[in-house]
């Protein structure tokens, strides 16, 4: 770190503001003057070496940190978002991007708020629905996307959530299973827990005192969903208090921030952080040796490694997304540089599409995006049978992978030539904003290129860029 610049004025403000200390107060405890710490925090100086061990013996701060915030996040879904056809004239510069995120990011999120609105009210216009003639009719986005949002700009990493499931993990008793661990801390509570034979996955009745899962779910499901169930029941204050500071718009996000908040409590007591660490680590991240170990599902371990983000013991830096048979991203998140478009599917180009075709693999692809970074990218379909033969199926297929300096700790890239420059499969995130300029399967013309429209000529796109 002390060999590069570090600009990271956004992060020193925010950490004074949670320390309730003035300018002044914070530049004494960390030997700077109050002008060099002013330059700082605006990033019109980098953050000095002195600086940085002055955070970390003096606030005990997580170094690492200044250098994960959201200006990689912000800096991408402004991209996307200023790719829309609603902003007309010249897009602004990447520098300029980058500077907004840098300096101003609270302006920089009330942009893609913005932007969000735009599109619900379009998008209610579009489909007919009245919305404005309906006393429901707001500018605000979707209860969905807000929940996203507040995971994504979390680093999908709740530390008090994560901290209190790992706490309950390990009182459990010895050789007892999770499942059992959770059955027997309700049946304390006076609560019955049934397994029966239904479609629906999991039902608690207050006034019974009675939780009903299906039979019909795998193991690992059933496990999960009684987790899920014990937070609702027994985290209602961290949940709560969790919610109050994220300050949602609409009670409908809110209570779907809390169900998500219910599932995090699951996967991280399902795999506590420490011990899931270690295990990812022993076994160079084994996607299906971890799920054996900690009984849980493909999908459930690959996400949780997406997780692995606690300050001090952070695990690798994984992407981990799932999509749908149309090419919807129904979940995503990135602790890496590479970001998800916020709207509509990922590039088709990228192997998770693939795995609807090859049911029960593992695929394996080295990608680079337009920036020049280049990923180890892993795919497989986890496809999820309804438990019976006339229930439909659900299919998906998840991603996961990471930036390929971190290959050489995953089981998967063994014997990729991660070194072969032509082994990299093109890849980008949105067709609006990336820059590639012969890409057979683009959708639409990149926003920051000018087109040219020759009647006479036709290339592997019907017009060429400039």
């Amino acid at each position: 770190m002390a060999n590069q610049k570090l600009y990271a004025g956004a992060k020193l403000r925010e950490l004074r503001g949670r320390l309730s200390l003035t300018q002044k107060d914070f530049a004494e405890r960390l030997g700077v003057s109050l002008p060099y710490l002013n330059q700082m925090e605006n990033n019109n100086r980098p953050v000095s070496t002195a600086v940085v061990l002055g955070l970390a013996q003096e606030f005990g701060f997580d170094v690492t940190e200044l250098q994960a915030g959201d200006e990689a996040r912000l800096v991408s879904d402004m991209r996307e978002a200023l790719a829309d056809p609603v902003f007309t004239g010249t897009a602004p510069a990447l520098a300029d991007l980058r500077l907004a995120a840098a300096n101003a990011p609270s302006l920089a999120r009330a942009l893609l708020d913005l932007h969000a609105a735009y599109r619900q009210t379009h998008e209610r216009l579009a489909s007919l629905d009245e919305a404005l003639g309906r006393e429901d009719a707001r500018l605000q986005p979707s209860p969905w996307e807000e929940v996203r949002d507040f995971f994504h700009y979390c680093d999908n990493y709740i530390d008090a959530v994560d901290r209190s499931a790992e706490r309950f993990a390990n009182q459990r008793k010895p050789h007892e299973t999770m499942a059992e661990a959770v059955i027997r801390t309700l049946t304390a509570q006076h609560i019955n827990v049934v397994f029966a034979d239904t479609e629906t996955v999991r039902h608690f009745d207050p006034d019974s005192k009675t939780l009903t899962i299906s039979q019909r779910s795998n193991p690992a499901t059933q496990t999960f969903q009684l987790l899920l169930q014990l937070a609702l029941l027994n985290q209602g204050p961290l949940i709560d208090a969790t919610l109050d500071l994220a300050r949602f718009q609409s009670s409908e996000a809110r209570g779907i921030a809390k169900v998500g908040l219910a599932n995090y409590f699951a996967g991280a007591a399902l795999m506590p952080y420490a011990a899931f660490l270690q295990a990812a680590q022993d076994t160079r991240h084994d996607l299906e040796i971890l799920a054996a170990r900690f009984g849980a599902s493909l999908e459930q371990v690959a996400h949780r490694l997406s997780t692995m983000q606690r300050p001090g013991a952070k695990g690798i830096p994984f992407f981990f997304v799932r999509v749908d048979q149309a090419g919807t991203i129904t979940k995503r998140h990135s602790a890496t540089t590479l970001q998800f478009a916020r709207y509509g599917g990922a590039c088709p180009l990228w192997n998770v599409h693939q795995a609807f075709e090859l049911p029960g693999q593992f695929l394996r692809q080295l990608a680079e995006t337009p920036d020049g970074a280049r990923y180890f990218c892993l795919a497989r379909d986890v496809s999820k049978s309804g438990g019976g033969y006339n229930i439909p199926t659900r299919r998906y297929a998840i991603g996961l992978g990471c930036e390929v300096k971190h290959a050489a700790h995953l089981v998967y890239a063994d014997h990729m030539d991660v070194g072969a420059a032509d082994a990299y499969a093109p890849i980008g995130i949105s067709c609006r904003i990336c820059e590639r300029r012969n890409c057979h399967q683009r959708a639409v013309p990149p926003l920051e290129r000018q087109l040219r429209v020759d009647p006479n000529r036709r290339g592997t796109l019907p017009y060429q860029l400039d």
